[in-house]
């Protein structure tokens, strides 16, 4: 990389020797460092970053897209609109060592947006966030529904889901108590997190949620690639171990 402004002795000493007709030697290069130089070039061409899909489902207007503008770009939209179909948002995040991409897709609550992408939403998904709204009993009640439609589309058991009640800085309008929602939790072997995407001193527990659900996944088994299988375009599916034995630096 070259540096810029690197001040006395920099570039404009280096320009000012070649005009006065002084040629700098060049340390010559080892066969050792040149086979390092190589290895490490062609290491890089199959370093890849893992990616993991979670998907966010829920009734409308649960806060659904706000938490993910939360997570990923740490800021709360001063307006959205309902969301047609699917949007995905990414944040790359490292644990212990490792970058992952986490893709968050933020899902469509309303049926007419939903009924040509319900398909895409699971496909391949590594994790589900149910959401709710606290102020809001109806949209915590039709959570049997959103796990059913889950349910329905064949996602793993091991898959790990989390339960997060939203716009918890309306204290004085909530509906659905703490002991209510853990309940339900339990029943469904849930973690459950009540937050706010709108109120910025709830970002931390915002981030938790994701990052407990990443740190899961890392601890899980890691995608195993064969020879036969990358040459012919084709990967190993993410495995999901009933117990994970690696330590991790979880929130959760």
């Amino acid at each position: 990389m070259q540096r810029r402004g690197g001040g006395r002795g920099g570039l404009g000493s280096a320009v000012g020797s070649q005009a006065r007709g002084h040629r700098r030697k060049e340390k010559p290069t080892s066969a050792a460092g040149l086979a390092s130089l190589e290895l490490d070039s062609s290491l890089d061409q199959y370093v890849q970053i893992r990616i993991f899909k979670i998907i966010v489902i829920g009734d409308s207007n649960v806060g659904k897209t706000c938490l993910t503008f939360r997570f990923c770009g740490g800021t709360f939209p001063d307006k959205t609109e309902a969301t047609i179909g699917v949007d995905f948002r990414e944040k790359t995040v490292e644990i212990e060592g490792e970058k992952i991409k986490v893709q968050v897709w933020d899902t469509a609550g309303q049926e007419r947006f939903r009924k040509s992408m319900v398909e895409h939403y699971y496909r391949n998904v590594h994790a589900v966030v149910f959401v709710y709204d606290v102020t809001k009993m109806t949209s915590f009640t039709n959570l049997k529904m959103w796990i059913q439609e889950c349910n329905g589309h064949a996602v793993p058991p091991l898959v790990p889901k989390v339960l997060v009640g939203n716009k918890c800085d309306l204290r004085e309008q909530i509906q659905v108590p703490s002991n209510l929602a853990l309940k339900f939790a339990d029943a469904h072997n849930m973690l459950l997190f009540e937050t706010s995407a709108k109120d910025p001193k709830e970002s931390q527990n915002v981030e938790s949620i994701f990052m407990c659900l990443a740190c899961r996944l890392k601890a899980q088994k890691s995608l195993l690639y064969r020879d036969a299988e990358r040459q012919q375009g084709k990967v190993q599916k993410l495995e999901f171990p009933q117990e994970a034995n690696s330590k991790t630096s979880c929130p959760c």
